[in-house]
């Protein structure tokens, strides 16, 4: 199975780093293993960083350590650039970034649990599914 391009959902990231147990930390965990390219763009990267420093949410790790772990994110990942916006497509505004980060960059998996928000998602050719239907299904 060759690399695919994958958009994960800033749950996913909040859920990997409140805890080592689940699929999510296991899938970034895996990220330097090239089976697959997550793609971000600075809105957001810019949103991982601010919920990731939210007061409370992260209560584990120190901002140096956040800092650490989205530089290694971002360094095993591609930068897009969307140059193009159809806001409002989905419910939520930062949905709807997350999406059209998916179509510019070809992905063909938004990496969510909220499945349900990315509902429209598939006219793209784009599924929405959990850190572990991803993980089975591409055997990682």
């Amino acid at each position: 199975m060759g690399q695919v391009n994958v958009v994960i959902d800033t749950n996913v990231l909040i859920s990997a780093l409140m805890s080592k147990q689940g699929a999510s930390y296991k899938l970034l965990m895996s990220l330097a293993d090239n089976k697959f390219i997550p793609n971000v763009s600075v809105p957001l990267f810019l949103e991982y960083e601010s919920v990731t420093k939210r007061d409370g949410v992260i209560t584990a790790l120190n901002f140096k350590e956040i800092d650490s772990i989205l530089d290694y994110i971002l360094s095993n990942s591609r930068v897009r650039k969307v140059f193009y916006l159809w806001r409002p497509y989905l419910k939520d505004p930062k949905d709807d970034l997350v999406l059209e980060l998916a179509v510019e960059s070809q992905s063909e998996y938004i990496i969510t649990f909220n499945k349900k928000d990315f509902k429209g998602s598939e006219k793209f050719g784009i599924r929405a599914v959990t850190p572990q239907e991803f993980m089975k299904e591409r055997g990682i």
